[in-house]
């Protein structure tokens, strides 16, 4: 017996809901996904983190990787949109670090090297910096409670740094104002990995 056209329809309405539900389930993930590495928080200055919070554990852990580049051993390539720096080591082979980027509309691309190397830097927020962020003070000694964190390489003549920080929850988000942060443990071995004059390579995203 043929079901009733009222019934016909009930069921393939019902069928599109469920149609929707489903879709919804899954594009919520993925739109979580692609939020995650971003992160609102300002600079704290004077925070102390604990000692548990600097080591990282999972993908941006440092670890050594496969890595395939024609770039000599010795260079820095930092890809900007997987929040990863890698020191190259030959061989296909590269030493990777979980970094904190800069937020939308302070990355940048480029070519540099580093020009300076300093233990514990002391900190002034670029006028700029101090526009967005009145409260911030106008210079910070170098310390365990300085943004700077325990190293910092500084890049040419730019304003930019790879360095430490206080805050090692933002490994792995865009919140800097374009400089590249790694947790003091890291950044304390890569410091002592790479000479003055190391070539810097900064990209958006890999190079396939």
């Amino acid at each position: 017996m043929a079901m009733p056209e009222t019934d016909v329809l009930l069921q393939r309405l019902f069928g599109v809901l469920v149609g929707l539900v489903l879709a919804v389930a899954v594009a919520v993930p993925a739109v979580a996904q692609v939020q995650r590495g971003v992160m609102e928080i300002e600079d704290q200055p004077g925070f102390v983190p604990d000692e548990a919070d600097e080591i990282l554990s999972g993908p941006f852990e440092r670890q050594l990787v496969f890595f395939r580049t024609t770039e000599a051993p010795g260079t820095i390539i930092i890809h900007t949109s997987e929040r990863f720096l890698y020191l190259v080591e030959g061989n296909n082979r590269a030493m990777r670090y979980g970094i904190g980027v800069g937020r939308e509309g302070f990355q940048w691309s480029g070519l540099l090297q580093i020009s300076r190397k300093q233990e514990w830097p002391d900190w002034r927020p670029p006028p700029e910096m101090i526009q967005r962020q009145p409260y911030l003070p106008r210079f910070m000694a170098g310390g365990p409670g300085n943004p700077m964190g325990a190293r910092a390489l500084y890049l040419g003549a730019t304003v930019y740094r790879i360095h430490g920080t206080n805050q090692p929850q933002t490994i792995g988000h865009a919140v800097s104002s374009g400089c590249f942060r790694l947790v003091n443990n890291d950044i304390v071995d890569l410091y002592e990995r790479v000479p003055v004059g190391t070539k810097v390579i900064v990209r958006h995203a890999a190079k396939l």
